[in-house]
């Protein structure tokens, strides 16, 4: 075995947003690295995540998991290369996935990482289409939005990580139609060209609601929110009877400063019998196994298509971080040290 590095680079949170994150909300800081304990193993992380939860976390207030603490080092999904093993079952070489991104080098308890295989995918992808992404387009789509074939979709954020996987799974499984908005008219077209979407279109170039009503004449039976706001307003008003919507993002209002809004147009819920649902993906975890085989078989067949924005260099993952957040990346944001 190759001697071990002394010392790792790790982003620390050492103020919290107001708004939109700061350069100097964030330092990048030297950190030992040492032999991992019993049980552990030290991983070279390869790739990791930047997702649009992690804003939330910047937040010191209560939510469904605990704010990132000050001047200590952030964490998320990563990808990486195991180069010191104290774990039964883990050896050097192997790749896995686990939760201490934001860092070089990752102290991981062998319970939290889970071996992953570069030979039937890239190893990037478990951080996406086969990852925490994946899964929750398949569970907010098939169980939480009760999906069925025939059922028109729309998707906010659809050129996303999530979103684009989405509709792409509403299609295999029989949709209709399906609508995506994305931010950008490269973005449309890559929804219509590239992964199937029977209509798309720019939610910069007029207002959400007249042009979904234009690209969705009968209406919606399930949205999937990614951006809340105009975009959750106008699926509300394009939704048919017993309509559902999985909300899983807001990303329009998480850097609001103050309280937004809430729908004008709520009272349509009661008439029409809607049904808006929230999702955590953590609540869905008994779906993996089916989710993994169904997924796998798409991307071999080449039903299921998929696109990655990487960002090179851990000094970049700011950068990659507010990208996310203003809509630069298509599909998944992954931060690469792979050089």
């Amino acid at each position: 075995m190759s001697a071990l590095p002394t010392s790792s680079r790790e982003w620390h949170l050492v103020a919290r947003p107001h708004g939109w994150p700061a350069a100097t909300d964030f330092a990048l800081r030297e950190a030992p690295v040492t032999a991992p304990g019993e049980g552990r193993v030290l991983v070279r992380n390869l790739h990791f995540s930047v997702d649009p939860y992690m804003r939330g976390r910047m937040n010191d207030v209560k939510s469904y998991t605990p704010p990132f603490k000050l001047d200590h080092p952030m964490d998320g999904g990563a990808v990486g290369e195991v180069v010191a093993s104290n774990a039964e079952g883990f050896a050097v070489g192997d790749h896995v996935l686990h939760g201490l991104g934001w860092r070089e080098y990752a102290d991981v308890p062998a319970k939290h990482a889970v071996k992953v295989d570069g030979s039937i995918a890239p190893l990037s992808s478990y951080l996406g289409v086969l990852g925490m992404p994946g899964l929750t387009a398949y569970a907010g789509l098939f169980e939480v939005a009760s999906f069925k074939e025939g059922d028109a979709v729309f998707v906010s954020g659809a050129a996303g990580a999530v979103g684009s996987q989405v509709g792409q799974m509403a299609k295999i499984k029989g949709a209709s139609r399906v609508i995506g908005s994305a931010g950008s008219d490269e973005k449309v077209k890559l929804l219509v060209e590239e992964y199937g979407f029977d209509a798309a279109f720019n939610y910069k170039n007029g207002p959400v609601r007249e042009q979904l009503a234009e690209a969705a004449p009968d209406g919606i039976d399930v949205y999937f929110d990614n951006v809340g706001g105009e975009h959750l307003e106008a699926a509300i008003s394009a939704l048919n009877v017993h309509g559902r919507a999985t909300i899983c993002g807001m990303i329009a209002q998480y850097n609001a400063t103050e309280p937004a809004p809430g729908p004008r147009n709520l009272a349509l819920v009661i008439g029409k019998r809607l049904r808006l649902q929230g999702i955590l993906v953590g609540d869905h975890a008994a779906l993996q196994p089916q989710f993994v085989q169904d997924v796998a078989g798409w991307l071999a067949s080449g039903e299921l298509k998929y696109n990655e924005t990487k960002v090179q260099g851990i000094e970049h993952a700011y950068d990659a971080f507010v990208g996310l957040l203003r809509g630069e990346n298509t599909g998944k944001m992954i931060v690469s040290l792979d050089a």
